[in-house]
């Protein structure tokens, strides 16, 4: 960056019309993290819950795509970078807006964390095997820089990048899809794990928890609703067509696993070996040159998954920063690239000292930094698509606005109910989850409930002491659309 654009005044808008569909797809695709999702969330599904994992996929997909009925008929009315923040409140007011904004910064922030620990795992052992030993905790800095520069871009480039990263992994992992229907799996097609039995049946519960943790990030579509072309058309669009492809690739890549080792010996091969199941059964297909690529889309689905969640993370704080909640230079604009380059730094600084934290204190990076802050960052969120689900109905109850009420009030009170249900059951499930019993883990509801009532206060508090304030919350969008 150079003298001039530092120095020049700091720009309140993002780039307009910078993205359409395809990239927002790209970026909700990817942080969904098609491989590592596959062989990381999945057999422990199927180990610990029952062999109706694709049909589980198709139920949970379903799901959010009534969530989506009402999320997307309100994104005619919400062209924010708040997101959740602005969904919420539109129709339950801004001190619970700022209770769904709290949830979601600690809920994105969390899942960063654990990311780039499972990258710096897998890194490490990728690295081990060249004959290159260093620790884990090296790797995931050298993702996070990375991670940063690719940030400070126009978000074109991430869109681009993301892209690139999602078909690579998309098209081995449909290789050994259509391998398998080729081969006839062990025991010919069937419709094992997808049939109504399978999905019903003992363990369903457990089996939704991965399952549902597997979907975090499609939301992400409303966050880049400023810098979308036509974004009354692109969010929409996206949503469905991100949710959509989510579930179905889900399904299908956890159906072929299961025709590849037959649906009586797939639980038992899961529990066998969680780390090989998939790459003993890709190889088996596709042949031995395959780990290989495996092994390395591995590492670039979970690169993908972090810049998009940066890229994510990055709005958050630029919204709220705009909107004077936090630091406001946190609102700055990068001149040549329009990027929240200013929210970025602050966002790597943060992650590379709470990463740092746990290597101190010498914390196991995947069974404690993963494992425990994606099981939280899974109850967070689902906290906040409750609250969004709620603020939906309320807010079309008081006028339709040219939606069915099927739309608009019973499709957002149907996933409001569902995602409630699917909260507790998570909670309950947390230290299957996690694989610990530790009293911290079983206090992660109480801890999400107590960051919703910190941002509720914190909004109350602003209301009474600083009314200009709180009156130009999540309404800087329409003064700086103003702007010339």
């Amino acid at each position: 960056m150079t003298v001039s654009e530092i120095t020049q005044p700091a720009k309140r808008k993002l780039a307009a019309n910078s993205i359409g569909v395809a990239h927002i797809v790209f970026f909700v695709v990817a942080a969904a993290a098609p491989m590592a999702a596959v062989v990381g969330a999945t057999p422990p599904a199927f180990a610990f819950g029952n062999i109706g994992v694709p049909g589980a996929f198709v139920m949970v997909g379903l799901l959010y795509l009534i969530f989506s009925a009402g999320f997307t008929a309100m994104a005619r009315h919400v062209s924010s970078a708040g997101g959740f923040y602005s969904y919420i409140s539109k129709g339950l007011g801004r001190p619970l807006g700022v209770s769904g904004a709290f949830l979601a910064l600690v809920t994105y922030f969390s899942i960063q964390i654990g990311v780039y620990a499972q990258l710096g795992v897998f890194a490490q052992a990728a690295m081990q095997s060249l004959g290159i030993n260093l620790p884990w905790w090296v790797w995931s800095s050298v993702a996070l820089v990375a991670v940063l520069l690719c940030g400070q871009r126009h978000i074109v480039f991430s869109g681009r990048l993301l892209g690139i990263c999602m078909i690579a992994e998309l098209f081995i992992l449909a290789l050994f899809v259509v391998g398998v229907v080729v081969t006839g799996g062990a025991n010919g097609l069937t419709w094992a794990g997808l049939s109504p039995s399978d999905v019903f049946s003992p363990g369903l519960g457990v089996t939704l928890v991965f399952v549902v943790s597997a979907f975090i990030g499609f939301e992400a579509t409303a966050i880049f609703g400023e810098e979308a072309s036509n974004p009354d058309r692109a969010i929409p669009r996206a949503t469905v067509a991100a949710v959509t492809i989510i579930t179905v690739f889900y399904a299908f890549v956890s159906w072929a696993v299961v025709q590849y080792y037959g649906a009586p010996a797939v639980a038992a091969k899961a529990a066998e070996s969680m780390e090989g199941f998939y790459m003993g059964a890709i190889a088996g297909v596709l042949g031995g040159w395959s780990k290989v690529a495996v092994n390395i889309l591995l590492l670039t689905s979970l690169f993908a998954c972090l810049l998009s969640f940066h890229n994510t993370l990055n709005r958050y704080f630029f919204a709220l920063g705009r909107d004077g909640l936090i630091w406001k230079r946190l609102a700055s604009i990068h001149q040549a690239s329009a990027s929240p380059y200013m929210a970025g730094r602050v966002q790597t600084i943060l992650v590379a000292l709470v990463l740092l934290g746990f290597v101190a204190i010498g914390a196991d990076p995947f069974g404690v930094v993963f494992a425990w802050t994606v099981a939280f960052a899974g109850i967070g969120i689902l906290a906040v698509q409750v609250l969004v689900s709620i603020s939906i109905i309320v807010f079309f109850r008081k006028g339709l606005r040219g939606f069915s009420p099927l739309r608009v009030l019973i499709a957002p009170s149907v996933a409001a109910i569902a995602l409630a249900a699917a909260f507790i059951q998570v909670s309950r499930n947390l230290p299957l989850l996690t694989g610990s019993e530790s009293l911290i883990v079983a206090l992660f509801p109480v801890a999400i409930i107590l960051i919703g009532i910190a941002g509720l206060v914190t909004a109350m508090r602003i209301r009474s002491t600083n009314p200009a304030l709180y009156d130009r919350l999540d309404a800087t969008f329409a003064e700086a659309s103003a702007e010339t």
